[in-house]
């Protein structure tokens, strides 16, 4: 008997000692996996073409949605008193973040955080897909009207809480973002997480807008101490992100030529890259439309900077291979490319005097609270929720934003 339990003994630790040899093989090529060049270039070049697009489309809307004359298509106006707020209010959000992800499950904060952001997600993809629905939806179809309302009281005391009116164009949109939607909830995948980080960040150019550029400065010199910060000085916001599974980065697999749609080695990008630097970009298209000479000087000026500063943090984070705070090489190129422009043009004085809030209603909402996660503003969805008192109007989208 002895005999024969002892071989049997080291066969059974043998073959649990070359399981666990070959998934630690396994686990070890995963880790120390490396792109091939082709790979990265696509990757990266992607990220690029993908956070341009959001900032050149969401900085045209945001000069028709600034012209808006009814007050539910307004935009949030960011004032000085709020730019000086951001960092603070984003630093304790981050650092709240990190701590939800030690003490509790990440599987449960994810859970909760996924059907937050479907939702989020369906209305940001139906807002950005209603212009273009405009155009295609066949005019041989009946385009009905529908309206939604909510009241509180009776009589004289009756308060509209929601007046919401949509048509047949919008269900169609919101039907399509909810096939997103539902596949994102069930799938991650990487690209329906893409489709909604790129209506996030459109909508938050679109839609949160900067009153002058002395603001535009405040806010994006806070954000560049913040991003530097919480990158260089601690692990907080990379852990952050790698373990938040929400839309509030763009990714891109470096593996997609050996794996195709399968790939799982992404390259990302926080949302807070695109929209920081983009609702500035915004805001000098609108400079560039009031001084009515017919050229879109700064705003050339800024976009190019951008994209400046953005292959220069790609070049810096490839050559040292380490996590680069993208804001320390776009703040001081989206600021100072424009302000040199200005400077040789002599139109400095006019750049830092104008004020985008007076080209919409004074009742315009401001944006009071700015929480941010991983370098991406968390307030697009606090610019998505309409305010509880005040009533919905007609809209051409069904996105309450």
């Amino acid at each position: 008997m002895a005999g024969v339990e002892g071989p049997v003994m080291n066969d059974s630790a043998v073959n649990v000692t070359l399981n666990d040899t070959e998934a630690a093989v396994a686990a070890n090529a995963s880790a120390k996996f490396v792109a091939t060049p082709e790979g990265t270039a696509v990757a990266y070049g992607s990220l690029v073409v993908m956070a341009l697009l959001p900032i050149f489309f969401g900085a045209l809307r945001s000069v028709n949605c600034a012209k808006a004359k009814n007050s539910s298509d307004m935009p949030e106006t960011i004032t000085s008193r709020d730019a000086a707020r951001f960092p603070i209010i984003a630093s304790c959000t981050l650092f709240g973040l990190y701590l939800f992800f030690k003490i509790f499950s990440q599987e449960y904060i994810n859970l909760l955080l996924s059907m937050y952001f479907f939702i989020l997600g369906i209305l940001a993809l139906s807002h950005t897909l209603s212009p273009a629905m405009n155009k295609v939806f066949p005019a041989s179809l009946p385009n009905k009207q529908y309206q939604l309302l909510f009241t509180q009281g009776t009589g004289e005391t009756k308060e509209e809480i929601v007046n919401y009116e949509f048509d047949t164009k919008d269900l169609v949109c919101l039907g399509f973002s909810s096939v997103i939607g539902v596949w994102y909830l069930l799938k991650k995948h990487w690209i329906a997480n893409n489709l909604f980080g790129l209506a996030f960040a459109l909508n938050g150019v679109e839609l949160l807008h900067l009153n002058n550029v002395s603001t535009g400065c405040i806010l994006l010199g806070g954000l560049f101490i913040y991003d530097v910060f919480w990158v260089f000085g601690t692990n907080v916001m990379v852990t952050v992100a790698k373990s938040f599974e929400a839309p509030i980065k763009l990714v891109f697999p470096q593996d997609l030529l050996e794996k195709g749609l399968a790939a799982n080695n992404f390259a990302m990008l926080g949302l807070g890259d695109i929209v920081i630097p983009g609702i500035f970009i915004a805001l000098l298209l609108r400079f560039d439309v009031s001084l009515k000479k017919n050229s879109r000087t700064y705003f050339y000026t800024s976009f190019l900077a951008y994209v400046f500063g953005l292959g220069l943090t790609i070049y810096i984070m490839h050559t040292f291979k380490h996590a680069q705070p993208a804001l320390l090489y776009l703040v001081p190129a989206c600021i100072g490319f424009p302000v040199i422009v200005a400077v040789v043009k002599g139109e400095l004085t006019d750049m830092f005097s104008y004020e985008s809030s007076a080209e919409v209603l004074p009742h315009t909402p401001r944006l009071t609270h700015f929480p941010t996660v991983s370098g991406s503003p968390a307030s697009l969805a606090n610019s998505m929720q309409q305010k509880p008192n005040s009533p919905r109007r007609r809209r051409t989208n069904p996105s309450p934003m």
